[in-house]
C-alpha cells in the first residue's frame, strides 16, 4: 500500500512528469494492474477529493472517471505510445475550458496560460487552503445501512468524497487506511444479523485509527497554514501558555520536535509515520512537563499515547504568571548570531505572562520580529532599534489589550454565560446602542470568540477576522 500511495500521486495532471513520460506512465500502469480497477478507482476518489475540497461530488466523480478511463485505455496492450501523454494533456486542456466539468482550483486560470509540461507542473503545484472547519457528520447506523443496501458503491464513493474533503490535511496514507477500514465495517455490519452490536464492536476496533486521522488533520492543517518556522513559534507559544511555570529549556525542544514531526509526516506516504512519531513525542512531553504542571501530570496518566497527546493538545492556557514586564531583545541579540535564540526567549517570556490566544500572539510577534529584522539591514542597526522599539512596545501593548478585550471571559465561562457577560459589558460601553444593534454585536462578537479565542483556533480564518474585529473595536 505504501508504494501505491506514492505512485497514485502521478495520476493525470495532479503530478508532474519530472522524470519523463514513459517513466510516469509505467508507474501508473503498474499500479492499475496491481490494484485492479476498483481499488485504483477508490484511491483516486480519496486523492482527488483531498486535492479539490471545494469541488462537488459530481465534479470529483467526473474527474475520477476520466482519469481511470484514460489509464485503462493507455495501459492496455497495444495502446498508442503517445496515448498517456496525449490524454493527460487533453485533460489539462479540458480543465481550462469555461464549461469544464472538473472542480475549480485557485490559480487554475494562471496555469491555463502556460503550455505543455509547464502547464502540468503548474497544475500539480496548486494547493487548496486547509479546511479549518470540518462539517462531516456521521449518519446513524440505520441511515448508513439504508444507503449502503440501496447502492453499496454509491455509498462508498460518497463517503470517501465527504470524509476526504473534510479531513484532507491528514496524511494520504491515513485517509486511505481509515476510509478502507470504515467501509469494511459498514459492509460487515450492514449484512450482520445484529448491526447495532456489530457497529459497537467494530467502532472500538477502529477508534484509534479514527482519532489518529482526525488529530493528524487538525495539526497538519495548522502546519499547512503556518509553514515550518511559524508553526514552531505557534507550538512554543501554546506550550509556554499551558505550562508557564516550565523553563524555556523544557518547552522549546518540544516545539521543535512537534514541528519536525509535522514537516516529516504531513506529506509522508508512509502508513505509520504519525502512528510512530506521535507516541514518541508524548514520551518527551511527559518527561519535560509532567513534573512542572499538574495538568500535564494528569494527561500523562492517560492509558494510551494517543489519549495523552489528545489531552495535551486540548489543555487550555493556564493563568499567566505575575512577572515583571519583559523587554524586547536588543539590536545586538536580534542582529547577531543569537537571533533565533533571542526571539525564542522573548516569545516564551511574553507568552507565559499573557492571557491572549496563540493566533493573536503569533500574528503580532511575526510583525514585531519582521520590524526588528528590518533594522538589522540598516546602516546603523542600534539607532534604528532605539527609534523603533518604543513604538513597537506601544503597538504590542495596544494589540494585546484589544485582544484581551475581544476574548474577555470566554475561556472561563460556558458559552451561554459568556454571551450574558458580553452583553453586559457592551451595554455599559455603548449605552446609546439600540437593543437590535446590541444583539447583532453580541452575536458577531460571540461567534468570533467561539472560533478565535481558544488555544487551538484556526489560523487562516482567524487572521483576517482578527484584523476585522480590531478595526471594528477601534470604531466602536
Amino acid at each position: 500500500m505504501k508504494k501505491v500511495l506514492v505512485l497514485l500521486l502521478a495520476v493525470a495532471f495532479v503530478h508532474a512528469l519530472e522524470r519523463g513520460r514513459d517513466y510516469e506512465k509505467d508507474k501508473v500502469c503498474k499500479e492499475l494492474n496491481t490494484l485492479g480497477k476498483d481499488d485504483f478507482t477508490s484511491l483516486s476518489m480519496v486523492l482527488y477529493s483531498r486535492k479539490f475540497p471545494s469541488g462537488t461530488f459530481e465534479q470529483i466523480s467526473h474527474l475520477v472517471k476520466e482519469v481511470v478511463s484514460l489509464t485503462e485505455a493507455c495501459c492496455a496492450e497495444g495502446a498508442d505510445p503517445n496515448c498517456y501523454d496525449d490524454r493527460t494533456s487533453a485533460l489539462s486542456a479540458r480543465s481550462c475550458e469555461s464549461d469544464s466539468p472538473f472542480p475549480e482550483h485557485p490559480g487554475t486560470s494562471e496555469c491555463c496560460t502556460k503550455e505543455g509540461l509547464e502547464k502540468k507542473l503548474c497544475m500539480a503545484a496548486l494547493k487548496h487552503q486547509p479546511q479549518e472547519f470540518p462539517t462531516y457528520t456521521e449518519p446513524t447506523n440505520d441511515e448508513i445501512c439504508e444507503a449502503f443496501r440501496k447502492d453499496p458503491k454509491g455509498f462508498a464513493d460518497q463517503f470517501m468524497y465527504e470524509y476526504s474533503i473534510n479531513y484532507g490535511q491528514a496524511p494520504l496514507s491515513l485517509l486511505v487506511s481509515y476510509t478502507k477500514s470504515y467501509l469494511s465495517m459498514v459492509g460487515s455490519c450492514c449484512t450482520s444479523q445484529s448491526p447495532t452490536v456489530c457497529f459497537l464492536k467494530e467502532r472500538l476496533q477502529i477508534k484509534h485509527l479514527s482519532l489518529l486521522t482526525t488529530m493528524s488533520n487538525r495539526i497538519c492543517s495548522q502546519y499547512a497554514a503556518y509553514g515550518k518556522e511559524k508553526s514552531r513559534l505557534s507550538h512554543l507559544i501554546k506550550l509556554s501558555q499551558k505550562a508557564p511555570t516550565a523553563n524555556l529549556e523544557d518547552v522549546l525542544p518540544l516545539a521543535e520536535d512537534a514541528t519536525t514531526i509535522l514537516s516529516k509526516c504531513c506529506e509522508s506516504t508512509s502508513e505509520d509515520c504519525m502512528a510512530k512519531e506521535l507516541p514518541e513525542h508524548t514520551v518527551k512531553i511527559c518527561d519535560n512537563l509532567s513534573t512542572k504542571d499538574t495538568k500535564f501530570k494528569d494527561c500523562c496518566q492517560e492509558k494510551t499515547p494517543m489519549d495523552i497527546f489528545m489531552c495535551a493538545y486540548v489543555t487550555p492556557a493556564a493563568q499567566p504568571l505575575e512577572l515583571p514586564e519583559v523587554e524586547l531583545p536588543t539590536s545586538k541579540n536580534v542582529c547577531g548570531k543569537e537571533n533565533t535564540e533571542a526571539m525564542d526567549k522573548y516569545t516564551f517570556e511574553l507568552s507565559r505572562r499573557t492571557h491572549v490566544p496563540e493566533v493573536f500572539l503569533s500574528k503580532i510577534l511575526e510583525q514585531t520580529s519582521k520590524s526588528l529584522q528590518e533594522c538589522c539591514e540598516s546602516e546603523d542597526s542600534t539607532a534604528c532599534f532605539n527609534a523603533k522599539v518604543p513604538q513597537l512596545k506601544k503597538e504590542l501593548s495596544s494589540f494585546i489589550d484589544k485582544a484581551q478585550e475581544l476574548c474577555a471571559d470566554y475561556s472561563e465561562n460556558t458559552f451561554t454565560e459568556y454571551k450574558k457577560k458580553l452583553a453586559e459589558r457592551l451595554r455599559t460601553k455603548l449605552p446609546d446602542a439600540t437593543d437590535t444593534e446590541l444583539e447583532e454585536l453580541v452575536d458577531r462578537r460571540s461567534d468570533f470568540a467561539s472560533k478565535c479565542c481558544s488555544i487551538n483556533s484556526p489560523p487562516l480564518y482567524c487572521d483576517s477576522e482578527i484584523d476585522a474585529e480590531m478595526k471594528n473595536n477601534l470604531q466602536s
